[in-house]
């Protein structure tokens, strides 16, 4: 059996004299009060990326977001699904000329997630049973008519999503959303 100062004679040097981290799911205190109140940074997109402009040419969100309607993720497009159509549509536009050359890298975009769950919260979100349900994205997704770079429109909190299965008459046992 190892004694408690030996565990802490083995854990790494901090300047603070604490852990290395607060929590297994936080790195400071500041993290977890950040995460405790809601605060979420708003993602850096590598491409200002047009929701607005897309959905009004009568794309629609499944288009892009491939999966949505079949399970739990709405995929993030591919540089390749994107060129499909900017092969010839706004090519001199500098978005675009930034999107040709992730194509001719041979890489493609880093695009952040505006919208996740953190590991420890052991939500398992999918998305094509509140598609099948009638759920439109924008309940979730806010107006993406509006919104050119997509942005967190609304805090998915448990109260959140509770109040909306309520509304809906959709399970709210635990095992439903959380794993």
């Amino acid at each position: 059996m190892i004694a408690a100062a030996e565990v802490r004679s083995q854990r790494p040097y901090s300047p603070t004299g604490g852990a290395e981290f607060y929590t297994p799911a936080h790195p400071s205190v500041l993290s977890a009060m950040k995460d405790f109140f809601g605060y979420h940074p708003a993602p850096h997109q590598p491409i200002a990326f047009t929701h607005k402009v897309h959905l009004a040419a009568g794309l629609q969100c499944v288009v892009c977001h491939a999966g949505v309607t079949s399970g739990p993720e709405a995929q993030l497009p591919s540089v390749r699904l994107c060129m499909t159509c900017h092969q010839a549509i706004a090519t001199e536009k500098p978005e675009i000329k930034k999107l040709a050359a992730y194509q001719a890298r041979g890489e493609d975009v880093a695009w952040q997630r505006v919208y996740d769950y953190p590991p420890y919260s052991h939500v398992k979100f999918n998305h094509a049973p509140h598609i099948r349900a009638g759920i439109g994205c924008q309940a979730c997704h806010g107006d993406m008519t509006q919104q050119t770079v997509a942005v967190r429109s609304v805090n998915l909190t448990m109260g959140y999503c509770l109040s909306c299965h309520r509304q809906q008459k959709a399970p709210v046992d635990c095992l439903t959303c959380h794993y």
